[in-house]
């Protein structure tokens, strides 16, 4: 029988709601009885004891909000009595022991890969292309279009058969047959991402890009790539190749690069570019997957649309995942700084070192004041959605976002940009936005993104398999298109967080070996959206 309260900490003094109550319903729970005062929604905290103005309210054993109205015992907490407070971060002020789980299940292991010369391993086979500067995206749209419709299977044609069969007044099954075309390359993507910057703005966002793209191309999960440039642009050529030789100093992928202003013609750049792309994704078909041990993956952890249970069963099963592959000797990279405020403390204390520390609290710092300087605050991180489903402040919210990244000591900290290469735990910067963070993630080595929600999110990765996993069993049901995980195992009873985590483990190594495809991949939500400083939250 499911339960109908829990209390996350034993040190808490709200309760969740696990199912909807009823006003003045009786309820047992922990050796007392609790009444709701009035009716209350499932994934909504209630008050354990009564609240006076400036009371403390604690989930997750941490401070998340204090109230600013009288609050009854029984009474939901909401954002018009309870406001954002978090813990005062001192510095690190000791180390956190860790015990690591037990691996025997997995430490002989192997996933089939792509094994790179230096010594990464990717779960795809990618040719990317990518333009430098805005000016170059209808170009890099008229090679996707070419290239999709000629080379690759056509995958998604449904929809145009259903037209075509009205405009033809025809079966679906009849123009269906005339649209089947061979898999030409049965070994490799070809994949096309297209953005806003390159110029304009300040050089910093170029330089910034650079280093993004920079990650993007030295990620093992890509073979090669072709490159657009226009010529006149704030990210120029040599930036690029600067950024990448600074993250890979003896790449050896295939890297074709075209500069519009020095070619001529769009029909002569075209000609060169669809020649050589061809000729190099064919040698970069030939490559094959092989066995690989888990240490080589690279997971990125990261939630969006989240709830009142994202915390609870979800995040929490990111984070005994985590701690897996930390014991495995894999990365994991822990994202979103909006959604860790209020949680510092912890971090700073789980970090190696006091150096990793200190730029943590001081990357921190910084996002927050230019949050600030901007006339807001991370106090507005949490979306309506966020607040409809539970999730009433920002501490709140990051108490239970912080819980994808385990117990694992925090072995190194990333700035945007920064590529991975400490096995264990990483902290990188990114915003809170789902596809800023999931660009980031990847650009920054993430071989397979973990992304966990609670209400819904279709987003994916033109690189790397995004992996939905559900907080809740009715929205894997009600969005069974884009849901690849159900956590939501966990708030029925029906199975306890090391359980689902351990059984996401097998999946990831099921796709990292490319045997299983996210829902993402199938419905190609392939999004690219980089970080421009302060400007988002």
């Amino acid at each position: 029988m499911q339960k109908k309260l829990i209390k996350v900490n034993p040190a808490d003094n709200v309760i969740v709601a696990l199912t909807d109550l009823v006003q003045n319903e009786q309820i047992a729970f922990e050796g007392t009885t609790v009444i709701p005062i009035t009716d209350v929604k499932a994934k909504h905290k209630i008050a354990e004891k009564d609240f006076a103005i400036g009371d403390e309210i604690i989930m997750y054993g941490v401070l998340v909000g204090k109230a600013v109205e009288p609050v009854k015992k029984g009474e939901v907490i909401t954002t018009e009595n309870v406001k954002h407070q978090s813990e005062k971060v001192f510095g690190k002020t000791g180390n956190l022991g860790w015990t690591p789980p037990n691996v025997d299940r997995w430490k002989d292991k192997t996933f089939n890969g792509y094994h790179r010369a230096d010594g990464q391993v990717g779960t795809k086979n990618v040719w990317l292309f990518i333009p430098l500067v805005f000016c170059e995206n209808k170009n890099i749209e008229k090679l996707k279009d070419i290239f999709e419709n000629e080379l690759l299977p056509k995958k998604d044609v449904s929809y145009k058969n259903l037209l075509r069969s009205l405009i033809e007044e025809k079966s679906v099954e009849e123009v269906s047959d005339r649209n089947r075309n061979e898999n030409l390359l049965d070994n490799i993507e070809v994949k096309f991402i297209n953005h806003q910057g390159g110029c304009g703005g300040i050089r910093q966002d170029s330089e910034l890009l650079a280093k993004l793209l920079a990650g993007y191309v030295n990620n093992p999960n890509v073979a090669g790539a072709t490159i657009l440039s226009l010529g006149c642009q704030n990210l120029q050529v040599n930036i690029f190749k600067d950024a990448l030789k600074a993250i890979s100093p003896n790449c050896d992928k295939e890297i074709l690069i075209y500069e519009q202003q020095q070619i001529g013609t769009t029909d002569q750049m075209f000609q060169m570019v669809i020649k050589d792309s061809y000729e190099a994704i064919k040698r970069a078909n030939k490559i094959e997957r092989k066995p690989a041990p888990i240490s080589k993956l690279t997971i990125g952890l990261e939630c969006g649309g989240s709830d009142g249970f994202s915390g609870i069963s979800a995040n929490p099963a990111l984070g005994v995942v985590s701690d897996i592959f930390a014991a495995l000797g894999a990365k994991s990279i822990l994202a979103e700084f909006p959604e860790l405020c209020g949680v510092e403390q912890e971090l700073m204390n789980r970090c190696v070192d006091e150096e990793k520390a200190d730029k943590f609290l001081a990357l921190m710092k910084a996002f927050e004041k230019s949050v600030v300087d901007a006339g807001s605050g991370f106090d507005m991180n949490p979306s309506p959605g966020n607040i409809k489903d539970g999730l009433i402040t920002d501490a709140m919210k990051s108490a239970g976002a912080s819980k994808k990244g385990g117990t694992a000591p925090i072995v190194d900290v990333l700035d945007y940009g920064e590529y991975i290469s400490q096995p264990g735990l990483n902290l990188l910067n990114t915003p809170g936005n789902d596809a800023e963070c999931t660009t980031g993630l990847v650009g920054s080595g993430a071989t397979v993104v973990l992304f966990t929600t609670g209400l819904g999110n279709p987003m994916g990765n033109p690189v790397a398999p995004v992996v939905k996993i559900a907080s809740n069993t009715a929205l894997t049901n009600r969005m069974s298109d884009i849901i690849d995980f159900n956590a939501g195992t966990v708030i029925t009873g029906e199975k306890n967080i090391t359980e689902v985590g351990a059984e996401l483990v097998d999946y990831i190594i099921e796709l990292a070996s490319g045997n299983v495809e996210t829902k993402a991949d199938q419905l190609k939500q392939d999004v690219f959206i980089p970080w421009k400083r302060g400007v988002s939250l």
